[in-house]
């Protein structure tokens, strides 16, 4: 941690390439990966994840440590890049030819998961940030409800909160689809 503090002083005060890339990679797999787990696509996950680094870079002079962790700040930063991802994109179409095929009850199956979560997907994507910060931070990033809490500055409960009620909306929405 110290020496994260040491390389976010020298890229604040003097713009420090150097510093800025080793922040970058001990940062960058864990972010893709976060990223990856929502998005499903490899290249889409690579241009998010870039995004968001240079997101933070470009705002780094905002950080204040006092305030949340460096890495709390940036799974925030990148929440919020993701979640922007998800309201301007439109899910690319799946070319059928040179697939090959599994049975066709299992086929039938993994389709109609793949449909429902990407349902799922589109009606969180239409929420209040917020809620989508939690639902995201939950179940992509597998944070706690405490971590979450901290990260978001609210109180637990109000995490727990709207998670649940979240879950219980999908569940009542996605019903007829389990």
């Amino acid at each position: 941690m110290e020496q994260e503090q040491r390389w976010i002083r020298r890229i604040q005060r003097r713009g420090s390439r150097r510093d800025a890339d080793a922040l970058v990679r001990k940062y960058y797999d864990e972010i893709f990966a976060y990223a990856f787990r929502q998005v499903h696509d490899r290249e889409t996950a690579f241009d998010l994840t870039q995004e968001i680094f240079i997101s933070v870079l470009r705002s780094l002079c905002t950080y204040d440590p006092g305030r949340a962790a460096f890495r709390t700040w940036l799974y925030r930063a990148a929440t919020n890049k993701i979640i922007d991802f998800r309201r301007r994109s439109v899910p690319p179409a799946v070319p059928l030819d040179g697939l090959q095929l599994p049975n066709e009850q299992d086929f039938a199956a993994q389709i109609e998961q793949k449909s429902v979560l990407e349902a799922i997907e589109r009606y969180v994507s239409g929420l209040d940030p917020g809620t989508q910060q939690v639902f995201r931070l939950r179940l992509y990033g597998e944070y706690t409800f405490p971590e979450i809490a901290q990260l978001l500055g609210l109180p637990e409960a109000a995490v727990k909160s709207r998670y649940y009620r979240l879950m219980q909306t999908l569940r009542k929405e996605f019903h007829d689809a389990y």
